[in-house]
């Protein structure tokens, strides 16, 4: 009984580990693609800096 509870909760941890990695790729590729989109949108004069930093 404890081995089954044991895999169990290694599969649950797994599981719950790759769905939060999968998210943070789904972030980080949102974030690219905003990024990307100011870059080439950014304003002709100035600085030629669309960011504050």
């Amino acid at each position: 009984m404890v081995p089954l509870l044991l895999v169990l909760l290694l599969m649950l941890l797994l599981f719950g580990a790759g769905f939060a990695v999968k998210i943070l790729w789904w972030i980080a590729i949102i974030v690219l693609v905003l990024w990307l989109i100011g870059f080439v949108a950014r304003p002709k004069g100035g600085s030629g800096r669309w960011y504050r930093w």
